[in-house]
């Protein structure tokens, strides 16, 4: 550890880190962005929901340019893993491995990590992803399955809710259980009866690309759809500011303030790893009221132009 004390240290390259990079890089703030290269949004193949590309964008195609723009102030993405955060006083250690840094401030954007079927592996994963195949965000890419033959992998009040937003896109929808029956309410049941979702029982394994479609076997046999979405919910990466003493949801998302600002002084968190809309152009927008109080609450200590 050296003597130097950052005055932001971003956790996440993302859309939510990124952004807040370029806010504080133009503020003249000395920061730090460190980014393990997990972030959702290069899973996207085409993201159309971005205002200003109607005819879409590649998620990483959307980071590069994030992130050139980033650097062209300065703010350079460092490929380091954060391990631990405490806070010392009004210093935060920011542990790396072997290595320690310091800050006046920390804004977390480490977002969200999906929980994937079992059985799919990574090369099937990306692949099907790559095509549609297998897509997670309803509130992002329902439009695209318009009229569609789509499975949701799910079972319980999480699979019927799931289930039944994208009803509004398509009538050819079943519901599959990952994993033996259905575990379903008599109001989830109601529900999906109305709705006319169609419901099999699991497991799910055997997943394949066939014919253009992904394919999987179940308790009634194989069967094969234009796209499914595993709706079997996500981890939310904040370990970190747990370790710092930052108060989380039952949900384990990061509870902030209407400036993001934690419960910890000092520790601002933006994106997925908050309670809000999963979405980019939230988690830009989150970014950017984080970004913009921490520079304020840094300008009421010192100078920061001399």
């Amino acid at each position: 550890m050296d003597g130097k004390i950052d005055d932001c240290i971003i956790v996440g390259a993302g859309p939510a880190g990124l952004t807040a990079a370029i806010y504080l890089a133009r503020y003249y703030l000395s920061i730090r962005l460190f980014d393990c290269g997990t972030s959702r949004a290069s899973w996207i193949p085409t993201s159309h929901n971005h205002a200003g590309f109607p005819d879409g964008i590649n998620g990483n195609e959307l980071l590069e340019r994030m992130r050139d723009q980033a650097a062209k102030y300065g703010a350079m993405r460092e490929p380091k893993r954060v391990t631990d955060l405490t806070k010392e006083g009004e210093t935060f250690v920011v542990t790396c491995d072997d290595e320690t840094f310091r800050a006046r401030t920390v804004l977390l954007a480490t977002g969200v990590v999906n929980n994937r079927p079992e059985g799919i592996g990574e090369q099937l994963h990306d692949e099907a992803m790559s095509r549609g195949l297998i897509r997670y965000c309803p509130v992002c890419d329902g439009y695209e399955v318009t009229d569609k033959k789509v499975a949701v992998i799910g079972t319980a009040d999480h699979g019927t809710a799931e289930a039944q937003f994208i009803r509004t896109y398509t009538a050819d929808l079943t519901l599959v259980s990952p994993d033996g029956d259905h575990d379903l309410s008599d109001t989830c049941s109601a529900e999906l009866d109305a709705a006319g979702i169609a419901r099999v029982a699991g497991p799910c394994g055997g997943f394949a690309i066939e014919n253009g479609q992904i394919a999987f076997d179940t308790a009634e046999g194989r069967m094969a759809f234009d796209s499914i979405y595993p709706a079997l919910g996500s981890v939310v990466r904040s370990g970190l500011a747990v370790s710092c003493g930052a108060k989380v949801s039952e949900g384990d998302c990061i509870v902030v303030d209407d400036h993001y600002e934690t419960s910890v002084p000092g520790l601002f968190a933006a994106g997925d790893v908050v309670v809000g809309l999963d979405q980019i152009s939230a988690a830009m927008g989150q970014a950017g009221i984080a970004a913009t109080t921490i520079r304020n609450h840094l300008a009421a200590q010192t100078p920061l132009r001399r």
